[in-house]
């Protein structure tokens, strides 16, 4: 499936231009994580993606969510869809611009975070920076994750969780450092008293984390 997608392209675009990619959380659309691209590199090319599924008050998702049951807390087939349509968005979109040397980043909030593990772990050759918000390492989505350290060296991991996340439980966001830890990931993994947000001191380090 082909998402729809926001850009924002830089004045010169050549082979070694790189490309951040954004995913939005459950019920948010794609202009949501696009409002960073004023304080991102300009040289870069901004792409913001809207899931595919519907939410109310005209709101998206990746899957839909059962809160009621924590063991079916996600869609696994339909969170599995999304990763392959992002997937396959992402190489279309590298190849349309003729990227063969740029990086490729990720930027995720919530279940566009939980996304962006998923697609870091099992294709890292593909990515460089990523940034994962208010978000988790979600096993269910990762069946071929990457273990080979040699394969996985070349990632930075900026991960950020609200000390009062409502939605995902700072106990999971944890996991992340667990995991990245256990992988020997580079990664740097922050807490901030907020709740199911970005608040401005994280703002601003994950812009730190961009510009390096």
């Amino acid at each position: 499936m082909n998402l729809d997608y926001i850009v924002r392209e830089p004045e010169h675009i050549t082979p070694d231009t790189s490309v951040l990619f954004m995913l939005h959380g459950y019920g948010s659309n794609e202009q949501d994580l696009f409002s960073f691209r004023e304080t991102l590199p300009q040289d870069w090319i901004i792409v913001s993606f809207r899931a595919p599924g519907s939410t109310q008050f005209e709101g998206y998702s990746w899957y839909d969510i059962n809160f009621n049951n924590p063991d079916e807390f996600i869609n696994v087939p339909q969170a599995t869809g999304s990763l392959n349509s992002v997937l396959e968005s992402i190489l279309k979109i590298i190849n349309h611009y003729g990227i063969t040397q740029g990086k490729t980043h990720l930027c995720g909030f919530s279940q566009g975070g939980i996304l962006c593990y998923a697609l870091a772990l099992q294709y890292p050759e593909m990515f460089n920076l990523v940034a994962c918000l208010s978000s988790y390492p979600e096993e269910k989505l990762m069946p071929a994750i990457v273990k080979d350290k040699k394969k996985l060296e070349k990632l930075r991991f900026f991960v950020s969780h609200g000390t009062d996340d409502a939605v995902i439980p700072l106990e999971w966001g944890r996991k992340a450092a667990d995991l990245l830890y256990d992988l020997s990931c580079y990664f740097t993994f922050r807490e901030y008293m907020s709740g199911h947000g970005v608040n401005q001191k994280n703002y601003m380090d994950l812009m730190d984390f961009f510009s390096k």
